[in-house]
């Protein structure tokens, strides 16, 4: 990996983690177009550690609320309020996608990957979301969430294993289908996402920082480099996203993923891309 790809790649990684387009698709996608190879599942992994890193740092008050409240709970059941409860719903939220992590971590690294799969799973999942804006009460704020949201939300973040889907566009739609507002899915799937997506990043680091087999792969300085900028601009994704989808709906997000997708489909048809 050239140093101009490891910046590049770190950037498609700040702008794509958060929104609901998919960064590990988008990561795949730039990476095959335009050097004609595939910058890896480990590597994809290893950079969201800058994304959530940046999760940490917007969110450090809500989580450290979250995290005092949910150890003083336990020791007192009379302090079992809203934050002792999200605690849990992150929880038990992250078991469905860490199991299946887990039992399909063979597959996510090598057939998930085939563009053929990812410009499918971006058009029909844009077509998930569409449905969820579209029949979404969005009534519901964060602290009506219930132990029922983060199962279905936590189930729906596991879907994000495949690439094209979106783990915020996953939770997210989840979350409006449940009748939460959107400001509300967005949160609980930015806190959502910290336990799973941090340890996929740390069981990654043996295999990216000492790569082996075919594949673009960087450097440990390039991957550092690559996690900061993914960091950096991260942070201000999620201060943008917040702010968007108070006023702004999600066919936006939908129409990108369609126009993609087909776009994709037609370079595979036509030779002009490799699937693999």
């Amino acid at each position: 990996m050239t140093w101009l790809q490891a910046i590049v790649l770190g950037i498609v990684q700040g702008l794509t983690e958060f929104l609901p387009i998919s960064s590990s698709g988008h990561l795949r996608i730039v990476s095959e177009l335009f050097w004609q190879d595939d910058a890896g599942a480990s590597f994809t992994a290893v950079t969201q550690l800058g994304t959530e890193a940046a999760v940490l740092v917007y969110f450090a008050r809500d989580i450290a609320r979250i995290v005092m409240a949910w150890l003083r709970g336990l020791r007192d059941p009379a302090k079992r309020g809203h934050d002792y409860k999200m605690g849990w719903y992150v929880i038990v939220g992250t078991i469905p996608v860490g199991v299946l992590g887990f039992v399909f971590k063979d597959q996510v690294r090598t057939g998930a990957r085939n563009l053929w799969l990812i410009a499918t799973m971006l058009i029909v999942f844009a077509l998930v979301i569409a449905a969820a804006e579209y029949y979404g009460r969005k009534k519901r704020p964060i602290e009506e969430l219930t132990l029922k949201d983060g199962i279905v939300m936590g189930s729906a973040q596991a879907l994000a294993l495949i690439p094209g889907v979106s783990r915020s566009g996953g939770t997210i739609s989840a979350g409006l289908f449940l009748g939460l507002t959107r400001e509300a899915a967005a949160r609980y799937s930015f806190l959502l996402a910290i336990p799973a997506v941090t340890a996929a990043g740390l069981f990654s680091l043996p295999d990216a920082f000492a790569p082996a087999g075919e594949g673009l792969n960087a450097s440990g300085a390039q991957l550092i480099v690559a996690t900061i900028i993914a960091f950096a601009i991260g942070y201000a994704t999620i201060a943008w996203l917040l702010r968007f989808v108070v006023n702004h709906s999600m066919y936006w997000f939908v129409g990108y993923r369609i126009i993609l997708g087909v776009v994709l489909l037609v370079l595979l048809g036509t030779g002009a891309l490799a699937a693999t």
